[in-house]
Order: structure tokens, then sequence, then C-alpha cells
């Protein structure tokens, strides 16, 4: 009996060492091997993008002062024309009444010069005064009418300086970030701006294309208004990860190529109803392309040395051979899509590539064969130390 259960367990351990504990590869050299067949797939693009509302109107103060009042708050709804801050205006009041006194100054001085002058012509009518008075009082005439059109101009300066002291929005919009608070110094030539207005109902979301992506698109569509015009629905990824609940729709294309980076800037104009969107976000832009003809394969049978990749294709001699295949960039995290490097009707190993070498000879199992290995496998782990299952599991 002991001897029994020697052997018992003598051919359990030799299964197990076969098997090697390596994923893919079972006994007498065996490997799970796929034929490569077409199929159908949707292909997603990613674009890094940043978001921006379709207004965004810097505040800035056109007079200097203190301000006095805040009468917004962070992230509030705004209309046009509403108040946002009252910079401190006794200054600019003081300037106004300076300025209406000037202009009822020049006023008398026009009035006293017109009646000076209107008399003098009489005197000069009847060779009181000569042409040098009448010429005289006409030259203060004309002074006085320019000194009132001066003091009518400031008047009006002064009193839009007034105005200016009320700072209110140019847009419908929401306020951005308040950076001064009551009592801050600001002028037109500040660092900051007083805050900035976002118009969010619409927000576009700018991301770049490579040159050659976008000759792509235009030579299939046959034009760049074309390509645009019947660009698919586009979506966004947020920073977080989710995707946004409304699609895009690419709305323009640069005309210029950025030369440092080959690309081209895009936008696409996105809905955002709930004003989730906010302007300065980031995220990603994602482009799907439906493909009837992709070759797609799991990841565990590609092999990365640096930026290249590489699959084990199995010769009619059952001899692998180290290929060089090109993927798609953008995959589940599952599988790679082969751009390049594979054809329908290719036998690839599909596991326990770690183990293999260019030109070694293997013997090929289905992967519904390496399935049922491993599960049989697994059942003998779990039954080593039950004498009767493990005979069980042996004869079968």
């Amino acid at each position: 009996m002991k001897k029994n259960r020697f052997l018992l367990l003598a051919a359990v351990a030799a299964l197990f060492a076969s098997c090697g504990g390596q994923k893919g590869k079972m006994g007498d050299n065996e490997y799970a091997v796929r034929t490569i067949e077409t199929q159908s797939t949707e292909l997603q693009t990613s674009y890094p993008a940043t978001i921006r509302g379709v207004q965004d109107v810097e505040i800035r103060p056109k007079i200097s002062g203190f301000i006095t009042k805040l009468c917004v708050k962070e992230g509030q709804v705004v209309k046009k024309g509403q108040l946002l801050f009252e910079i401190d205006n006794v200054t600019y009041q003081a300037a106004v009444r300076q300025a209406k006194a000037a202009v009822n100054s020049a006023q008398a001085q026009l009035s006293t010069s017109k009646l000076t002058y209107e008399n003098n012509q009489k005197l000069f009518a009847n060779n009181v005064i000569g042409t040098y008075e009448l010429q005289s009082s006409r030259n203060a005439y004309e002074n006085a009418q320019a000194a009132l059109a001066q003091a009518k101009a400031n008047y009006v300066s002064a009193k839009q300086n007034l105005d200016f002291c009320y700072v209110t929005s140019p847009a419908n919009g929401v306020v951005g970030d308040l950076p001064y608070r009551v009592g801050a110094l600001v002028s037109s030539s500040s660092a900051e701006p007083l805050t900035t207005i976002s118009n969010i109902s619409t927000m576009q979301v700018y991301f770049s294309m490579t040159e050659k992506d976008l000759l792509d698109m235009t030579k299939e569509k046959g034009g760049i208004h074309a390509a645009i015009s019947e660009y698919p629905p586009v979506k966004l990824q947020l920073a977080d990860g989710t995707t946004y609940n409304h699609e895009g729709k690419v709305a323009a294309v640069s005309g210029v190529i950025d030369q440092s980076t080959g690309s081209v800037s895009m936008r696409a104009d996105f809905p955002n109803p709930e004003q989730l969107l906010k302007s300065g976000g980031s995220g990603y832009i994602v482009v799907s392309h439906a493909s009837s003809n992709a070759i797609v394969v799991p990841q565990d049978a590609v092999a990365q040395v640096q930026d290249r990749y590489f699959v084990y294709v199995l010769g009619k001699d059952n001899k692998v051979k180290y290929t060089s295949v090109t993927i798609n960039p953008d995959n589940d995290g599952k599988n790679y899509i082969i751009e390049s490097g594979l054809k329908a009707g290719d036998r690839i190993v599909v596991q326990g590539i770690t183990t293999l070498k260019d030109g070694m000879q293997i013997t090929p199992i289905t992967e519904a064969q390496y399935q049922e290995k491993l599960k049989k496998t697994s059942q003998m782990g779990a039954h080593q130390n039950d004498l009767n299952k493990l005979k069980e599991d042996l004869t079968k």
C-alpha cells in the first residue's frame, strides 16, 4: 500500500513538473495556439484636450481705486450688465463736480466774450475802434468757445470714470475666481483680472491631431470641409476617467500646422446643460472608428521589447518564428489590435510565450484543450491528499 501511494505521488509530482507552473505551457512542450481571424471591432483613439467656455472674458478695471464692494460670489451665474464690483468713487465724484463747475465757468466766459465781440463790431462800424481791437475781441470769443468745448469733454470723461467705478458683466456667464477682496487696490495694469466671466452653455474642447491623421481624414472624405461635416460624434473622457454623458461634434480645424509638434489644432463643441464642464478643465477626446477586418490578439500573446512588439508565429513544421508586429496604441487592457505583421490564417502562440525561443519546435494545442488541462491540473492539486480521487484524476 505504501509502495502504491509512493508511485501515485511520484506520478502526480511528474505531472505537476510537466506543467512547470508556467502559464500557457502544458506537458510535452505543449502550447496553446490560436488561428488568426479578422473580426468587427470598434477602434478608439484618444487625444489630450483642454476645455474652455464658448466665451471667456477677463474683467479688468478701467480706473484705479480701492474695491468697496463685491456683488457676486465665485461660481455665480450672472447676466449681461449685472453689477460685479464697486470701486471707491469719492475722488471720481469730486472730479465730476469739478468738471461741471469748469463747464459753467467756461459758459460764462463765452457769454462775456460774445457780448464784447458783438459790441466791438458796432464800435468798429462807427470808427470808434480800430481793426486790432475788433480782431482781439473776436479771438477772445473763439478761445472761449474752445475752452467750453474742452470743459464739456472733461466733464464727459469725468462722468465716464465715475461710471467705471461700477464694474458690470459684459456677457451672460459664470463668475470665475475672485482674487481681490474689499479694500484691495486695483487698476487696469493689475497682474490678475478682477475675475473671468465664462459662458459655459456650450463648451469648446480643443485637441490636436497629427498631420498624418489629418491628411488621411481629408483624402478619404475629399476635403477638409467634407471631413468636418461627416466626422463622427466624439466623446469626452473627463479627468476622473468617466465619460461625459453628452456627445460632441467637431466644429473647426486650424488652417496652420504647428511646426514644433507637427500637429493641427481641432475644436469640438459639447452642450453643457447641467454645467458639469468648467472652463479651464482637461480631459481626452475619444474618437470611435468601426473596423470590419481587425486582427485582435490577447496581450498575453505579445512580447514587448522597449518600443517594439513581437509575437510567435507557428509554421507548418510546428516551429515558432519571432515576428515583429505593429499595434494600435489604444487598447482595452486585455487585447491588442494588430495593424501590421499578421494576417488571417496565421497561427500564433497565445500563452506561455516567455519560455519560447525563435525556431523552437512545439506541440500545438487548442485553447480549449489548454483550459481543460489547466482545469485537470487544478483538480489534482486540490485532491493531492485523497488517493482515491487522485487515481480517478489520473485515469481520466
